[in-house]
C-alpha cells in the first residue's frame, strides 16, 4: 500500500508523465518540498514515442541523460518526408550544436524512468493516487482533494500546484473550462504495432517517416528498440467517418490506406501487426490561460497540437523547466509571484504558438488545391485569435522580412515565407527551418519574457533582464 500523501507540501505536481516529473525533480533538487499525485501505476503505455533533439538539454539539465541512454531507446538521428510528391530528409547532425539526435522510445519505459529519476531527488511520489478538485480562496488555488484507489481519500495543501494531469485536464478542462479544441486539426489518429518491418532504405537512421496521402491524411512510422515499427493514420474527422462507413470499419480504412502508400506498404511486407487498433481524436487544444495565483498549467494540461512534427515531449519538458523556474524565483523571492506568472505565460505560449504556426505551415506548403484534409488544416480566424503571428514568425526566422508593417492575412503571409528556403538550404519541408524546431531558451536579456530571462546556474530560476 502506498504511504498516505502528507496534509501539506510547498509544491504539489499532479501527474507523473514529462511534465510533472520534470518539474518535480528539478524543484526537489533546489530543497522545496514537493508532493507528486499521479492517478496511474507506472509503467504504463501512452502514446508519442517520437522524441525531438530538445529533449537532450532538458536531460542533461536535470541529471538523467545517463539513464534514459541505459535504457537502449533507439538513437534518432533524423526524420524522412514523403510529402506532397516530393521527398527529403531531416539530418539532425546539421542543425548545430550539442543536440544532434534524439530518442525513438517505449513511453511505459521512458516515463518510468524520469518519474524514478524525479522520486531520486527526494520527490514524494505517491501512484494510484488522484486529484480530484482544487480549492481556491480569494482566487488563489490552495489545497487539493484525493483519492486512492485503495478507497482512502483525503486533502492537501500547497504553496504552488503544478497541473501536469494531460489531456484529463484537472484544471482547464474539469474545473476551470478554460481549454479550446483547434478548428484546424479536429483530427483522428490511428495506430498499429508491427514486428517484423524492414527499415526505409532512404531514410537517416532511426528516423521517424512520414508520408502523405493524396487528398485526406498522412502516416508516421516510428522504429522502437525492439524491432517494432508504430505505424499511425492522422486523417480529418469527415473523411474518416466516410471512408469508414464505405470500407466497412476501421480496420478496412487503415489497411486501404497503407496499400496507397508504396514505401510503407515494402516496409510492412514481411510484417504482421501485433493486437488491435488505437483511436484517438480531437486531441489539438489550448488553454485560454496556463497559470494563475498559485497554480501552473505544464505539458497537455495546457495544450498539445497535432503530432505531425513529434512536438508534445519537447513542450511537456520545456513548460515543466519554465515551471520549476518560475516557482522557484517566486518562493526565494527573486522576483514577485506576479512577474513569475508573466513569464511563465508568456514564454509557454510562445514556445506554443511557433510550433503551432510551423504545423500549420507544414501542411499548407505542398498541397494541391483539390486537396479537401489539407485546406482543413489551416489555421482558422478563431485559432488566430491571440496569437502574435508577427512575433512568433519573427522569431522562429531571422532575415527574411519584417512583417510588422505588411497588410493582409497573417497567416498566409507567414506560409508564404516558410515556403522560402533560407541561404543554401533546400527549398524543401519548411524552406529549410528545421532548426526551428528548436526552442530558444529565454536565458539571454535580448531574449527576456515580461522583463524576465531563465536562469540555468548558479541554480534554476529567473532574473531580470537587466541583472
Amino acid at each position: 500500500m502506498n504511504e498516505r500523501p502528507c496534509t501539506q507540501t510547498d509544491v504539489l505536481v499532479v501527474g507523473g508523465g514529462p511534465a510533472g516529473a520534470t518539474t518535480a525533480a528539478l524543484l526537489a533538487r533546489q530543497g522545496l518540498e514537493v508532493t507528486l499525485l499521479e492517478r496511474t501505476r507506472f509503467p504504463r503505455y501512452h502514446i508519442g514515442e517520437s522524441l525531438l533533439p530538445s529533449l537532450l538539454p532538458l536531460l542533461d539539465l536535470l541529471g538523467a541523460r545517463e539513464t534514459v541512454e541505459r535504457h537502449g531507446f533507439v538513437r534518432k538521428t533524423g526524420a524522412y518526408y514523403d510529402w506532397g510528391g516530393r521527398q527529403w530528409q531531416l539530418r539532425f547532425d546539421g542543425l548545430g550544436g550539442a543536440a544532434q539526435y534524439s530518442f525513438q522510445v517505449d513511453r511505459a519505459r521512458f516515463d518510468h524512468a524520469l518519474l524514478d529519476h524525479a522520486r531520486a531527488q527526494g520527490v514524494r511520489v505517491h501512484q494510484e493516487t488522484a486529484a480530484r478538485t482544487v480549492a481556491f480562496r480569494a482566487g488563489r488555488a490552495t489545497s487539493a482533494a484525493w483519492t486512492s484507489a485503495d478507497g482512502r481519500h483525503g486533502t492537501i495543501s500547497f504553496r504552488h500546484l503544478v497541473d501536469a494531469s494531460g489531456r484529463a485536464g484537472l484544471l482547464s478542462a474539469r474545473q476551470l473550462r478554460t481549454r479550446r479544441f483547434h478548428d484546424a486539426f479536429r483530427n483522428v489518429a490511428v495506430w498499429g504495432y508491427w514486428p517484423g518491418s524492414v527499415p526505409v532504405e532512404t531514410a537517416p537512421d532511426g528516423a521517424i517517416c512520414l508520408f502523405s496521402l493524396p487528398d485526406d491524411g498522412w502516416f508516421w512510422t516510428i522504429p522502437l528498440h525492439d524491432g517494432t515499427l508504430s505505424v499511425g493514420l492522422v486523417t480529418d474527422r469527415q473523411s474518416f467517418a466516410t471512408a469508414r462507413h464505405r470500407l466497412g470499419g476501421t480496420e478496412a480504412l487503415y489497411a486501404d490506406r497503407i496499400r496507397r502508400v508504396p514505401t510503407l506498404r515494402r516496409a510492412l511486407a514481411g510484417a504482421e501487426r501485433t493486437g488491435g487498433l488505437r483511436v484517438e481524436s480531437d486531441y489539438s487544444y489550448v488553454a485560454d490561460r496556463f497559470c494563475g495565483p498559485g497554480w501552473f498549467l505544464a505539458g497537455d494540461a495546457a495544450c498539445f497540437l497535432d503530432p505531425l512534427l513529434s512536438t508534445g515531449v519537447h513542450l511537456a519538458m520545456y513548460s515543466g523547466m519554465l515551471a520549476a523556474a518560475s516557482v522557484a524565483a517566486s518562493v526565494q523571492s527573486d522576483v514577485s509571484e506576479g512577474e513569475a506568472l508573466a513569464f511563465y505565460q508568456g514564454a509557454y505560449r510562445h514556445a506554443y504558438e511557433r510550433l503551432l504556426i510551423l504545423v500549420g505551415a507544414f501542411y499548407d506548403i505542398h498541397q494541391g488545391q483539390e486537396s479537401h484534409f489539407r485546406r482543413a488544416q489551416r489555421l482558422s480566424r478563431r485559432d488566430q485569435r491571440g496569437l502574435r503571428l508577427h512575433e512568433a514568425f519573427l522569431h522562429i526566422v531571422s532575415g527574411v522580412e519584417d512583417l510588422h508593417d505588411a497588410q493582409g492575412d497573417a497567416s498566409s503571409r507567414l506560409f508564404t515565407a516558410l515556403r522560402e528556403p533560407l541561404p543554401g538550404r533546400p527549398a524543401v519541408g519548411l524552406g529549410g527551418h528545421g532548426a526551428s524546431l528548436m526552442t530558444p531558451w529565454p536565458t539571454e536579456p535580448e531574449q527576456a519574457v515580461a522583463g524576465l530571462r531563465l536562469v540555468l546556474d548558479p541554480v534554476l530560476g529567473l532574473r531580470r533582464s537587466d541583472s
